[in-house]
């Protein structure tokens, strides 16, 4: 039995955000997305998680303090992992806080106003899954 690789895309809940994370889930076919927001995630929804998605309109938001002291403190390497914003200074902030579960983080997408190419979201979701 095939089962469908569950993806998790945690955001900040901004609507741009949304959005961009609405795209990533529209172009993950063939897989089970799971969105969540900082505020409604849970460590489980990680673990349970193929590969992972962060996304935020400002560094540090407030609701993503449970995600970032977790992710400080576990061991996700060689998972696929993407990070994206509509802000660089944001993207920068969430490369950091991935960066020390060791997952396998593709290059951050930007999009400054939220709205994300399809040939470029491809090329992305390429980069993260290959």
């Amino acid at each position: 039995m095939n089962a469908k690789k569950r993806v998790l895309i945690v955001t900040d809940g901004t609507d741009s955000i949304e959005a961009m994370a609405k795209s990533i889930t529209g172009a993950l076919t063939g897989c089970k997305v799971e969105m969540r927001t900082g505020d409604s995630f849970v460590g489980t929804d990680l673990l349970e998680s193929h590969m992972f998605f962060v996304g935020c309109e400002k560094p540090n938001p407030a609701s993503f303090a449970y995600l970032s002291q977790m992710l400080a403190h576990i061991n996700l390497a060689g998972r696929p992992c993407g990070v994206f914003s509509t802000n660089g200074n944001a993207l920068k902030y969430l490369s950091g806080i991935v960066k020390d579960s060791d997952a396998a983080l593709g290059e951050p997408l930007l999009a400054g106003d939220g709205d994300i190419k399809p040939a470029v979201l491809k090329k992305w979701l390429k980069g993260i899954l290959d």
